[in-house]
This record gives structure tokens, sequence and C-alpha cells, in this order.
């Protein structure tokens, strides 16, 4: 597959923007400012411990303590082997265990109120929570994730092939340090023993940096701070699936370059310097694509259309055939819109960074040999996909729901804010509504207004409304107080709001 990576990096925040046959896939951003603290390890201090959530929180020295799970406690009795995602699951490599084979003790036995620990950030504080740690830390390198604490070895699953497979388990067994794990990342699929050697030594010596500052310091402190983002999505995305990498920005690209000369110095050639006068996202549209990737509706090439509406507790995305009629039928018409349709959707929500609970309502199919293609095409798109996600088959009604991790916030959130004006539902009272409320209220105070004229200040829409299909309303308030009723329309104005003046 064809790919190429635009890096855009300013004075204020850097962008980066993943290509698949030159279509939008996947996009990264981060504000100077406000940069995002997945991967990061502080040394921090538990604030209190809940044995029935089977949870702590931890301060770490951010404006909300870290939420710590009894599964994300480093847990000694492990197996030494097991086959894993190698931390290619999420941008942060954060996940590196499983633990639902192991019967693990409770919280209060395994931390105290008072207590210091290191912890990785795991996913980024949300608007209503704290950052969600792990003691479980894990370094990544280019081809290898370092375990520090638990001698676990395990190889991405996304590496298949049993004879590559049975290598890499024969070099980890040579190479595991002493009480400390190995992951083989996906990029490590053709590594040798050298190249190994080579990331392991920097991953160790790393380690011991970091350790030996966390036993210097007290907590709540940061101990060591992952790369920043340029160099985070090339460590852990650049393959030889890429023809290109554009960089904007001289500092931003001599910094790739010396990144690449030591992690992958056969990609060298594909690094380019941009010198137009025109951003990257500009020369190649992406600005639109975000745009776009912004609103609720999302066109279909054929005419038919998905609407994506993220909520509170799970994402759902219903597919419809829209302005699409079909050529033969109606069985193939919705064969053809659901194919399409659920190709889309992956990218959608890959570009988007959806997260969670994911429910996909397709276009009923009556045959069952349309279902498994449907679902066969949604599987391939879904490989695609670095993030860890689990989907379940298309039910009777034919609803897919799937699971997808997420470490960093989704472009809504990361770009938008709620609506001061609606707080969030997306809707405002409609403009009968809002004249039924003026009337209620006119009516609640009509001693104030039995004397002379009334002036009405109304947004415009309300005006038109008052003076068209609600002019009952009006006239019937100016039967009831017996006053003239005049009407002032004020853009400025929010359609909710209205001000009622004695003239």
């Amino acid at each position: 597959m064809s790919k190429k990576m635009l890096v855009e990096s300013d004075p204020h925040e850097t962008r980066i923007a993943v290509m698949e046959q030159d279509r939008l896939t996947e996009l990264f951003i981060e504000r100077h400012q406000q940069l995002g603290v997945v991967g990061n390890i502080y040394k921090g201090r538990v604030n209190r411990v809940l044995p029935g959530m089977q949870a702590a929180f931890v301060d770490i020295g951010l404006d909300r303590d870290a939420f710590l799970y009894v599964s994300e406690v480093t847990d000694p009795h492990l197996s030494p082997f097991d086959d894993h995602d190698g931390g290619d699951g999420g941008e942060g490599d954060g996940e590196a265990l499983d633990p639902a084979e192991v019967e693990r003790p409770s919280i209060d036995q395994l931390l105290r109120p008072g207590q210091q620990v290191m912890v990785q950030v795991l996913k980024d504080a949300m608007p209503n929570k704290g950052a969600r740690v792990s003691t479980q830390i894990t370094l990544p390198g280019r081809s290898l994730v370092l375990l520090p604490n638990v001698p676990h070895l395990g190889i991405s699953r996304r590496i298949e092939d049993e004879d590559t497979r049975a290598r890499l388990r024969e070099l980890l067994e040579e190479l595991q340090p002493p009480g400390m794990g190995l992951i083989v990342r996906t990029a490590g699929l053709a590594g040798d023993r050298d190249e190994f050697e080579a990331d392991l030594e920097y991953l160790t010596k790393l380690w011991a940096r970091i350790s030996d500052r966390g036993e210097r310091v007290s907590a709540p402190t940061l101990i060591h701070r992952d790369l920043d983002l340029a160099l985070r999505v090339v460590r852990d995305f650049l393959s030889e699936d890429f023809r290109v990498i554009w960089v904007d920005g001289e500092e931003t690209y001599e910094r790739l370059v010396d990144f690449i000369d030591q992690v992958q110095p056969s990609m060298l050639g594909r690094i380019k310097l941009s010198r137009h006068d025109d951003g990257l996202f500009e020369r190649f549209d992406i600005d639109d694509e975000i745009e776009a990737a912004l609103k609720t509706k999302v066109w279909l090439k054929s005419g038919g259309h998905i609407v994506i509406h993220p909520t509170e507790a799970l994402v759902a995305i219903d597919v419809n055939t829209g302005r699409y009629v079909g050529r033969h039928n109606l069985e193939d018409t919705v064969l053809t819109t659901n194919l399409e349709a659920v190709r889309e959707i992956v990218r959608q929500v890959r570009l988007r960074n959806l997260g969670g609970i994911i429910v996909i309502d397709l276009i009923d199919m009556e045959e069952e040999s349309h279902r498994q293609e449907v679902f066969a095409a949604l599987e391939e798109e879904l490989a695609k996909d670095r993030a860890k996600n689990k989907v379940l088959n298309i039910s009777e009604f034919g609803l897919v729901e799937l699971t997808r991790k997420r470490s960093r916030p989704s472009l809504e959130r990361l770009l938008t804010q709620p609506c001061p004006y609606c707080r969030g539902t997306g809707r405002i009272k409609a403009l009968s509504s809002i004249a039924l409320g003026l009337r209620r209220q006119i009516l609640r105070q009509r001693a104030r207004y039995l004397e002379g004229e009334l002036l009405l200040r109304v947004h415009p829409d309300v005006a038109t409304a008052l003076q068209r299909q609600e002019q009952s309303i009006l006239r019937e308030l100016e039967e009831t107080l017996g006053s003239q009723i005049l009407i002032q329309s004020d853009p400025s104005l929010h359609h909710e709001r209205f001000d009622i003046l004695d003239v």
C-alpha cells in the first residue's frame, strides 16, 4: 500500500497527516502549550484507595489525580511468554500485559494511601476524569518494547508467519535481561540480532537513567517525558510502505533526519523538506478534510451517506442509501451502499480517533452471502488500524458492534468545544417554542404592560415567525393587553433571548 506522511510544524503546534492511496486516514495534532502526557513516567503519591472500585487515585502533579486500576498494578506472577500485540495497539504503547488469566490480590493489598509509586500514563485526562496510569512501565524502541518490571516476552500479533515468530521467540529468550521483559513490535518483523541488541542497549540505558532519577526525587514529579509528537509518530509508524515523508519546517526536518538516521537509516532518502510558500496541509487539501471530519454527515461517492453521532456511552453510526437508487434491484443497491459505507466508516473512525463502543447500523440485507461479504470488507479495513479493536459479527438486526482502544482525545474533542448556546446538545428551541415562551412571560407580567405600546426585541428568525406562522400569538397578546406590539429584529441576539420594553 502506498502511503505518505505530512509533518507540518510551527511555533504553536505540530500537525501530522498520514495518507493511504492519497486519502487522509490518520491525523495527529499537538499544541505546544497543551502537550499530551501519554507515555510520560511520573513518581506519584497514592491519595485514595477504593476497594469497592478496585482502583486508586494517584497524585502525579497534574490538575486531577490519575486513576490506577488494580489490573494495571505490576504483578510478578505473569507467565514468562505470551504472544501479544507488541504495544502497537496505540500511540502510547502503554498496555503491554493481559492479566485476564491471573487471579490478582485486592487493590488495598497492593497499595496504601501515602505510598509513592512510579507510574506511566496510558490515557490523557478527559474533562471529567484524570489521566489513566499503570505501574507496568513500557519503554518502546524502534523494534522492541522493554518491560523493566515484568519478565514477560511477547510478539506482535500482526506478525503472523509461524516460522518468523519461532525465530523471534528464540532471539527474545537469548536477549532477555534478568528480571525484565521484551516485546517485538511489528516494525521488528525483519529484525536481526544486531538490530535487537542495539535497540535493547538504548532501552536499558534509558531505564537506568529513569530508575536512578526515580530514586532521587519525591512525589509528585515528572521523571521521563516521551518523545515529542513528530519523533513519536515516526518511531511508531514509519515503515517501508511510506513512499515519502514531507516536512514543513527546517528545524523539525533536521531533527527527523537525525532521528531516522539512528533508527531506520534506509528511509533517509524518503524524507523531503517542503520549500513551498503554501503549507503542506493547504497543498494537499488536508484542512478541508479536517473540516469535513468535524461534521455529522459524510457523503459517499455513490450518493449514499453515513451519519456519525458520538454520545456519552458510545458512538452510533447510521448508514443510508441517500440519493443512490442503484441499477438493478434493491438488494444490490443495499449491498453496494454497505460495502462503500464500511470502508468509509473505518477511515472516519481512524481519522476522528473514535474509541470505546462503536455501533454501526447497516442497511438491512436479506441474503446471508451479502452479510458475509460486508463483514469481510469491514474486517479487512479494520486490519489496517493500529489501534486495538474487536468486532462482533452482524446481528440479525443489521447492527455491528465493535470496541476500539484510544489513548488520546478524539479529533472532535481536540478541535472543538461545547456550544455555549445549546450546551453540547446540538439543538436549540424551535421558533414556535420561543414564541410561546415569550407569550407566557408577557402574560405573567401583564400588569406592567397595560399602558402604552410594547417593543419586542428578538432575533430576526423569531421576528419573522411572529409576523407569519405565529401571528395569532401577537393578535392574542394585543387583544389581551389592549396595546400595540412592535417588533424589532436584532441579529446580535441569540435565538432564545428576547427583550420586552415599554415604549
